[in-house]
Order: C-alpha cells, then sequence, then structure tokens
C-alpha cells in the first residue's frame, strides 16, 4: 500500500461545470494522476475511475446529470473521480522516458489515492479492484475486464495502438476507439443519425494527446487474468454491461466466477460498453436496490445518516430480480441466481 507521507498534491478551486468540486494533483509512486473531490468528506466515499482511455468527464456525466442518479449518488456519498495520467483536458504529453505503467501500476496508484485522503474501505464505480480487495466495500462495474487477452484481440489491439501511436486519434483509429465505446446505432448509419454524444466524443479526441491514449491502451492490452482473485473478492457487486459491448464476454466469465450471493448482472439492450453514457437510465433502478443492501436511499427516501460507514446488510437477491427492476419498462435484463 502507498504511504501517502511522501505524497504531495496541488489543490485548485475549480467549480467543474460537469460535477463541481475541488480538483487535487495527487503524487503516486506511478506518476501524478488528478482527483476531482465533489460533495462533503464526511460522507462515505465512492470512487470512480474510468478505464477505457477516456477521462471521469466523459465515462460518467450522463449517469450523474440524471437527478435520480444524483439524489441517490450524490446525496449519500462523497465523490472521488479519478483521471488516469494524462488524460486531463489539456493534459501535456507524457515524457517518452517515463516508464509505460502495468495493470497492477494502475491498481497502486488508485490505492495511493486512497491513503492520500485518509479513506479506509470504498464504493467503487468502474473500478475492478481486485488487488486491494480489502479496503472495497462494493463494486458497481460497466462492461468490466477480467480476462486477459485473446490472441487475436492481443494482435488487433497491437495493430491498432501502432496506428495511434504514429497518426494519433484521427480517421480509422478514432472510428475504433468510437466502437469500443458506444453502439452502431448511437455512432450512426444510414438508417440512424450520429447522436450529440458521439458528436461530443469525437471532439474530446480530437483534443487528447494520442501517446497518453496509447500508453493507457497499452497497459490494459498487457493485463493478466483477474479470474483467481475474482473469487477471494467477498464485497456486493452490480456488473452492467451494454449487450454490443467490445467487453461482453468479460462480463458473462465474472459473473460465473463470483459468489453467486454477492453478484448480479444487469445486461443493457442496444447498448455499446458506455452504459453510463448511452443508457444512464437503465443504471438507476438496478443501483437503487444494490445499495439499499447498505442502508442507502435517495434523499426522499432518507431513514438513516449517510455519514455512518457503510456496514451492508442481507439484500435480497429477489430485489434484483427482473420484475423488481421494472425490465418490461426499461431495456434491460438481469442474470440473478434463483437458487444458492
Amino acid at each position: 500500500m502507498g504511504d501517502s507521507s511522501g505524497s504531495a498534491s496541488v489543490s485548485v478551486d475549480i467549480e467543474r461545470i460537469s460535477f463541481g468540486g475541488k480538483e487535487h494533483l495527487v503524487r503516486t509512486k506511478c506518476g501524478s494522476v488528478t482527483v476531482a473531490v465533489y460533495g462533503d468528506e464526511d460522507k462515505p466515499a465512492l470512487i470512480t475511475y474510468p478505464d477505457v482511455g477516456l477521462n471521469y468527464m466523459s465515462c460518467f456525466q450522463g449517469l450523474f446529470f440524471c437527478p435520480e442518479a444524483a439524489s441517490l449518488l450524490l446525496h449519500n456519498f462523497c465523490m472521488y473521480h479519478i483521471n488516469p495520467q494524462g488524460h486531463e483536458l489539456g493534459a501535456a504529453p507524457i515524457p517518452s522516458d517515463v516508464p509505460v505503467p502495468s495493470v497492477d501500476d494502475l491498481a497502486d496508484q488508485v490505492a495511493d489515492v486512497l491513503d492520500f485522503f485518509i479513506l479506509g474501505s470504498v464504493m467503487c464505480l468502474g473500478v475492478t479492484e481486485t488487488k486491494y480487495r480489502e479496503r472495497v466495500i462494493g463494486l458497481v462495474l460497466v462492461s468490466p475486464l477480467c480476462k486477459a487477452p485473446s490472441w487475436s484481440e492481443w494482435l488487433y489491439n497491437k495493430i491498432l495502438l501502432n496506428f495511434l501511436y504514429y497518426y494519433g486519434t484521427r480517421g480509422l483509429v478514432k472510428e475504433c476507439l468510437l466502437q469500443r465505446y458506444f453502439s452502431k446505432k448511437v455512432r450512426g448509419d444510414a438508417q440512424y443519425p450520429e447522436s450529440d454524444l458521439v458528436q461530443a466524443c469525437k471532439s474530446l479526441l480530437d483534443e487528447k494527446q494520442g501517446e497518453n491514449i496509447w500508453r493507457f491502451l497499452q497497459s490494459i492490452n498487457e493485463r493478466h487474468d483477474l479470474t483467481d482473485s475474482l473469487r477471494k473478492l467477498q464485497c456486493r457487486t452490480l456488473i452492467f454491461v451494454g449487450e454490443n459491448s467490445e467487453f461482453h464476454e468479460d462480463a458473462i466469465h465474472m459473473t460465473t466466477k463470483l459468489d453467486r450471493k454477492y453478484c448480479a448482472l444487469v445486461e443493457v439492450q442496444d447498448c455499446g460498453s458506455l452504459v453510463t453514457e448511452e443508457q444512464p437510465y437503465a443504471m438507476l433502478m438496478p443501483m437503487e436496490y444494490f445499495l439499499m443492501g447498505y442502508g442507502l436511499y435517495r434523499a426522499y427516501q432518507l431513514s438513516s445518516s449517510p455519514r455512518s460507514p457503510l456496514s451492508p446488510c442481507c439484500i435480497s437477491p429477489e430485489l434484483l430480480s427482473p420484475e423488481s427492476m421494472g425490465v418490461k419498462l426499461k431495456p434491460i435484463k438481469t442474470r440473478v441466481p434463483i437458487n444458492f
């Protein structure tokens, strides 16, 4: 675990257009990362960390712009939004002599952030944290990766990374990245126009340094298999995945390896990897039932103070059934065990 005593930060009060809050520069053993903190720091901590080569605003603002999500998440948690190194808006290229971090280094960065803010056990959104599982009390995962890349995926990514390294985020490279993020429906075709969401993502990719995206995706392409560590994960886990996501198979595999008493899978129809952006409303009811297991409710339902430490109580699997989550009303389907 990182020692925060040697860490230093530069804190700047910045009213973020998207979320608000204060932004910190946190120095870790594997480089500096920016962390935007929003909310009452006496409340339980919710850590967000994007793992697709985009910054946190591009991955989570669709979810947090939903009023229902604000009443559920922002009311109960203090948010710590971590940006991967070099993914900040206006970030300069990372020097070529700086080593490319491994996936374990990325996990260490998250642990160093927890140490810096003196956080104990936390809830994680978008963070597949198994290395420091004793510090995670709950996981809400979005199109997660858990297996090492197959040879075909590794080779495809290597070709994409070479194009990205030499040509940046333009042309074919940009289209390949958009395919990783979004479904065909929102990317547009002869039948559907390109959505505003995809146009905004294109503009963001135009502004980003291709070398920085290359470094992060290089780390992800060299990931190792997490299957063995998943079997040791005892915290409650809620997994969202778009049925058109390139990582759909990983999400299914993860569900089969986790303890079925603590895990539920929500497959979102007509959606790509970024469920938080494409169909954030499909996430709200499953998340609400999931957090009820921790005694956390929307603002108007609050029956106990969210300032008390998270202490998960028993949550009935029936609460995560298709009927309870309103499958007939929302474009989602769930996989929840009936017998244990």
